[in-house]
């Protein structure tokens, strides 16, 4: 068996790091009543949505599964259907480790079809399902894909891999400990290329610095469809780079217009509630409505928008990590908002159309 080149991060201390992999915030009822301090009417809740990026997990203390993700989804709006992505739930205990990965499908396939088959229920959770895989093992990686299309037959669609990677420690907070230059490893893309030939796409979730490395990944493989999370992972805002705030921003701008020119590369609008990435919402004393999210995360989004056109860009409600510092039926009541200078046709695509083509989900 091939042999894996991502060790396994020790876990840190909570609130240890900028960037620690702790959503505590999130399910701390403290944060309930705060995001319940504010209630708006729904912006066109007619609006057919797809959620294109949430997790489920039923972490200690930090349950959410089904019933939490739907208990969020019918507040008003009308979500379609969601995308499940990978985050570490479920694992197999047993077995080979290259094979650990299959019990997250299975997981997410099960919520799926319960979610499917809830009377009464009109939101088809985890209609698409992102698992993970780790690709550095090479070729090897495919008999894991071909185990989680089987496990998910049609909902399965693809994987993500977290490879965010910076020079300041602090930063690097992911399950894995990810060596600098991944993505253009010769293994990498040895595993990369199984996903091509099964018609799997990936999601990357990188540092903004590291756009170039991914400009150099879809041209070499310019079939593979490609998604970036978070708007590109700008991290402008951060301890780290907060001094030279404008200069982080036009790296970041500069990075996603060279990726534009790559037909196959898509990307995630949304992710910017986390608390790490320095805009602060989550400090205030009540939440902020979403005609004030639309101003401060608004230029974001439009500069992906009219970079990439709307055919490409997709809205993600990032929960329940961006649960910290903002509620469900506030998140998109601000991304309406964004989407509202648009054409019909373009919202439509915002909102729902990309991420329907993208995961190539048949929705109603």
């Amino acid at each position: 068996m091939a042999k894996t080149k991502l060790a396994p991060r020790p876990p840190k201390a909570h609130g240890s790091a900028p960037g620690a992999s702790h959503f505590s915030g999130a399910f701390d009822p403290r944060n309930t009543q705060w995001r319940g301090l504010l209630r708006e009417e729904i912006i066109d809740p007619a609006e057919p949505l797809i959620d294109a990026h949430h997790h489920l997990w039923n972490k200690p203390g930090q349950p959410y599964m089904l019933d939490e993700y739907l208990a969020d989804a019918v507040t008003g709006h009308n979500i379609r259907a969601s995308v499940f992505v990978e985050c570490g739930a479920y694992y197999r205990r047993h077995g080979p480790e290259l094979m650990n990965r299959l019990g997250e499908v299975e997981f997410a396939n099960g919520i799926a079809a319960m979610a499917e088959g809830a009377t009464g229920n009109e939101v088809l959770v985890a209609n698409a399902i992102v698992g993970t895989a780790d690709v550095t093992v090479g070729a090897e990686v495919g008999r894991l894909l071909d185990a989680q299309i089987a496990a998910a037959g049609g909902r399965f669609k693809g994987i993500r891999l977290i490879t965010k990677w910076d020079e300041d420690e602090a930063l690097n907070n992911g399950r894995f400990i990810i060596p600098r230059g991944l993505l253009a490893d010769q293994d990498f893309r040895a595993g990369f290329a199984e996903l091509g030939r099964r018609g799997l796409s990936f999601d990357t979730m990188v540092y903004h610095p590291q756009l170039p490395e991914v400009l150099d990944l879809s041209r070499a493989f310019p079939e593979s469809r490609i998604v970036l999370n978070h708007i590109g992972g700008l991290i402008a805002a951060t301890p780290t780079y907060i001094a030279r705030r404008d200069e982080a921003v036009e790296d970041w701008k500069r990075g996603m217009k060279a990726l534009a020119s790559c037909p196959n590369v898509y990307v995630k609008l949304g992710g910017l509630g986390m608390p790490y990435l320095g805009f602060g919402l989550e400090k205030l004393d009540a939440p902020v409505p979403s005609a004030r999210l639309a101003e401060v995360w608004g230029p974001y989004f439009r500069f992906c928008i009219d970079t990439f056109g709307p055919a490409r860009c997709m809205f993600e409600s990032n929960f329940p990590p961006d649960r910290e510092s903002v509620d469900f039926p506030i998140v998109w009541n601000a991304f309406k908002r964004v989407a509202s200078s648009y054409s019909d046709t373009e919202r439509h695509d915002l909102l729902f159309g990309a991420a329907a083509r993208f995961y190539g989900m048949q929705i109603d």
